[in-house]
């Protein structure tokens, strides 16, 4: 289980045009990585278009976002293309990453419980250490209380 103050784990995932991006490579730079259950739908929808309307804030702050879901590089690039998110949008078919975060857990929807991704999101320093953890996310209001922290 992660805490606040640990390393934050190395990942190497692909983005929606193929490219790698690694937790290493943003040394220097503050990293928000926020999971979430699926592209394309209500609440998955609202966050990323929540970092997007604030992401001059982001590079301002000197700060990179990153979306994790397990859907496929294809549904990335249209969710990307149809709300306009300038971050990236990582894929974790394989769900590696994101056990690795401890994202992913029971859920329940309906009264009816399932294992899947937890909306969860991480606040990473320039030197690789979780600053925060918010876990599980309540869409509403969340970005906002992201950015007071970078």
């Amino acid at each position: 289980m992660l805490k606040e103050g640990m390393q934050a784990p190395d990942f190497s995932l692909l983005d929606a045009s193929g490219k790698t991006h690694a937790l290493s490579q943003y040394k220097g730079k503050k990293i928000i990585i926020y999971f979430y259950p699926r592209d394309d739908t209500p609440g998955c929808t609202q966050e990323a278009c929540d970092f997007r309307d604030s992401y001059a804030t982001v590079t301002k702050k000197k700060a990179v976002v990153f979306g994790v879901s397990a859907d496929d590089a294809k549904s990335h690039s249209s969710f990307v293309i149809k709300y306009g998110l300038p971050f990236v949008l990582l894929s974790d078919p394989e769900k590696k990453m994101i056990q690795a975060y401890g994202a992913w857990g029971e859920r329940s929807m309906y009264g009816r419980k399932f294992m899947g991704i937890v909306r969860s999101t991480f606040v990473i320093d320039e030197k690789g250490k979780i600053v925060k953890i918010f876990s599980p996310v309540k869409v509403p209001g969340h970005v906002a209380e992201v950015l007071s922290l970078l």
